[in-house]
């Protein structure tokens, strides 16, 4: 088995970022790479969508940004603008591409299906695969997509709509998402934020198709792409040791209260190349321990008390629009962070924050 100076685990979003900035900050002069993916070919499979918070590498991979969105419920719409913060979305296999025609440059980048092909002991090695144990209680933003096409101009390509509250819950929390990316284009999602424990809410062509007929009022259209996923709101039980350091969703990177990933990887995945010299004494890349804290709150109430959840998410965007992005991603001080605390329902949050478990 061959040996090699770094090993990545994984060669999703967060592996292949952080394999892209190796090269790009020249930090693979004198290395060889190890990528460790079973996968037999790369192709779009996933939708990545965030608020610009901060710079990335990738704008030449956005699909669409908006400056505008919506948040609906049974009582009404909330229309917001996001000038400052525009919200993006990136198509999964222009990224792929990127990334690995810039790595096929390097000829000490070498790609295996298993890590049984190589020995890692004596590597580096940084693992995006998430140890996930079975388990019936744990909450999982769990959801499918279909990206729609008309003949006819139909979407409004200005605005898009977070979240339609307007539907079905299911003693869980549900909402649909309409991403326009053009005048006849857009991605709907159904959304769920449950423990999966229901078959009926993974009824996701049934939910699309009726939202799509009886909501958007869309009756002739064509499905150009489908994507199915989920993930994890909760911590994993992956273990880091002096060789090895867990990233993306193995390493914390998925913002628990909202699902939100993709900008934290970048971030990691800068953070580790600069620091790769001093890969052993170097601190962790958090998102926060604040935030940690007050997801964990939350996600008690949601799961606890799902019915109000409409309800709240309505009331927490009800705030600037730069205070709850900050806050959404990361970014938000003190300030912003108590503009949208107090606009929480108090005693059931006061009560989650003494709850047990």
């Amino acid at each position: 088995m061959k040996d090699f100076d770094i090993v990545i685990i994984g060669g999703g979003c967060s592996g292949l970022s952080l394999a892209y900035q190796l090269e790009i900050n020249s930090k693979l002069k004198g290395r060889s790479l190890a990528i460790i993916d079973n996968r037999d070919r790369y192709f779009r499979d996933k939708t990545w969508s965030f608020w610009r918070v901060n710079q990335h590498d990738f704008e030449d991979c956005v699909i669409k940004s908006w400056k505008q969105f919506s948040i609906n419920s049974k009582d009404g719409t909330l229309y917001k603008d996001c000038n400052k913060y525009p919200y993006q979305s990136i198509d999964s296999g222009l990224f792929y591409d990127k990334i690995l025609n810039k790595l096929k440059q390097n000829k000490n980048i070498y790609f295996f299906k298993s890590k049984n092909e190589i020995n890692i002991n004596s590597s580096i090695v940084f693992n995006s695969v998430p140890e996930i144990s079975k388990t019936d209680d744990k909450l999982w933003q769990h959801f499918c997509g279909y990206e729609i096409e008309t003949d006819k101009e139909f979407f409004d390509e200005e605005i898009m709509n977070l979240m339609d509250f307007d539907c079905d819950q299911k003693d869980s929390v549900h909402f649909f998402y309409t991403l326009p990316f053009s005048k006849n284009k857009a991605l709907v999602e159904t959304t769920w934020l449950s423990t999966m424990n229901n078959q009926e809410e993974e009824e996701y062509d049934q939910q699309l198709l009726d939202y799509i007929k009886n909501h958007l009022n869309l009756k002739n259209y064509r499905i150009k792409y489908k994507e199915v996923g989920k993930i994890p709101l909760f911590r994993t039980s992956n273990i880091n040791n002096q060789n090895l350091v867990n990233i993306g969703t193995a390493g914390g990177m998925t913002r628990l209260s909202t699902g939100y990933t993709f900008l934290n990887i970048q971030e990691q995945s800068k953070y580790l190349a600069k620091n790769i010299e001093k890969f052993r004494s170097n601190k962790a890349f958090k998102i926060g321990t604040k935030y940690e804290f007050l997801d964990k709150i939350f996600l008690r109430v949601l799961k606890k008390s799902p019915k109000i959840m409409p309800n709240v998410f309505y009331k927490m965007f009800n705030s600037k629009s730069e205070a709850i992005i900050n806050f959404l991603s990361n970014k938000s001080h003190l300030g912003e962070d108590l503009s949208i605390i107090l606009k929480m329902p108090k005693i059931v949050f006061l009560k989650a924050i003494f709850q047990q478990k």
